[in-house]
């Protein structure tokens, strides 16, 4: 065989999960390493809680508001995905959280000003993946509009006091169900590995926003264990938040923030 075909055949090879893992990478934290960032996360909270819990009141007002739009305009059909949606881009509302965890890790002292008013030593790389977040978000509202098209076709929504009753009480509400949290874990998945230690990352390094999202995909990628319990930590937070009337917001979101430094500190 020729040197040629040799290195064709390669082509042919498929290679493990352990294969495309980096050692340098690897940190080989326990899940239970979620729990320990949720801690820290709590720490940095209750110092001058005010400054958190005011940055929380602004996220739970913001989020009021967007939801208030969308009924009131008749876009309420797309309300629950942009909830979910919500998720992708959380990681750059909570950028001055990160700077205050940041600013009590170095011995600072962090002021709402400072929290507001955040410069990231990466400048405006930040923007642009805030930028590719939103656009993220907005492709998959789209992608969730399509699934209920098309297993509903052309049936108007009908709204929220029967959406519930159509999608647990008949076998097509069953189906767009699961085939919507299909797609949407995926929407989920991506977002989440390409945001949670990107945002802390241009915040804290000089880097470049491509470099930063696929460093932390590689990062989440090579620690899927703690991650995916970092993950779950999140989800289920956010569920609470949710069921709240988003008035959970105003404590879980600075907790989250605050935790998710620490999470990017334990993984660099």
């Amino acid at each position: 065989m020729s040197e040629a075909d040799e290195s064709y055949g390669l082509l042919s090879e498929t290679s493990s999960i352990d294969e495309t893992r980096n050692p340098a990478r690897q940190r080989h934290l326990p899940a239970q390493a979620a729990l320990n960032w949720l801690r820290a996360g709590w720490r940095d909270l209750l110092v001058r809680p005010g400054l958190s819990l005011a940055y929380g009141v602004a996220v739970f007002v913001i989020t009021a508001l967007l939801a208030w739009a969308l009924i009131a305009s008749g876009r309420d059909y797309i309300l629950f995905p942009a909830i979910a949606g919500y998720m992708i881009v959380a990681p750059v509302l909570a950028i001055g959280l990160y700077e205050k965890s940041r600013a009590l890790e170095a011995g600072e002292h962090p002021t709402l000003g400072t929290m507001l008013l955040v410069r990231p030593r990466a400048g405006a790389q930040i923007f642009y993946t805030g930028l590719l977040l939103c656009l993220l978000m907005l492709l998959w509202n789209r992608a969730a509009v399509l699934v209920y098209a098309l297993f509903f076709g052309v049936r108007a929504f009908p709204g929220l006091d029967g959406v519930v009753a159509m999608l647990l009480t008949t076998p097509v509400g069953w189906a767009m169900l699961i085939v919507g949290t299909l797609i949407g874990g995926l929407f989920a998945a991506f977002g989440f590995a390409i945001s949670v230690f990107s945002i802390p990352m241009l915040l804290d390094q000089r880097t470049d926003a491509l470099t930063a999202m696929g460093t932390s995909m590689a990062m989440v990628w090579n620690n899927l264990t703690p991650m995916i319990a970092w993950g779950a930590v999140v989800l289920a937070l956010f569920a609470v938040s949710a069921v709240t009337g988003f008035l959970g917001f105003i404590v879980i979101f600075p907790l989250l923030g605050h935790a998710t430094w620490h999470a990017y500190r334990a993984m660099r």
